[in-house]
């Protein structure tokens, strides 16, 4: 936690998950999908979760967020940064731990399905498509 008067009082770590696929002609696609407020493309991430793990919290975001479930690895395959919108305009600093998650389930219904956008691709591409700069380097460098 911080002291911060303008924290969110959850702390400044959040997880996230990789979400992946093995294509069937080889190699791998990964999941992005929108925020809902600025619409850029991200991985499926939140703020910690009572009585679970940052790799559990992030699996539920997973679904919740993108309506995919499958095998998370317990512990994180790096992290990045970016600086988070709060109401009110303030920017906070927030490090995210990112899980992988070999993605078996894909929902039609999910909790959050109208409210965002989501998108299998290369990793190529959506290291393109994110804009932490870490968080590129996290995607074009996984290897399941």
């Amino acid at each position: 936690m911080t002291d911060d008067p303008k924290s969110t009082g959850k702390g400044d770590v959040q997880s996230a998950i990789l979400p992946w696929r093995r294509r069937t002609s080889g190699g791998i696609e990964v999941l992005v999908i929108t925020s809902r407020e600025t619409r850029r493309w991200v991985l499926p991430n939140g703020w910690p979760m009572k009585d679970r793990t940052p790799a559990e919290a992030a699996a539920q975001e997973a679904y919740e967020e993108a309506g995919v479930t499958g095998e998370t690895d317990p512990e994180p395959i790096g992290d990045y940064g970016y600086g988070k919108r709060l109401p009110g305009g303030v920017v906070q600093d927030v490090r995210v731990a990112v899980f992988a998650m070999e993605v078996f389930v894909e929902q039609m219904a999910w909790p959050e399905r109208d409210q965002r956008e989501k998108l299998w691709t290369s990793q190529a591409e959506a290291a393109e498509l994110v804009d932490e700069p870490e968080l590129q380097d996290l995607i074009r460098t996984f290897k399941p």
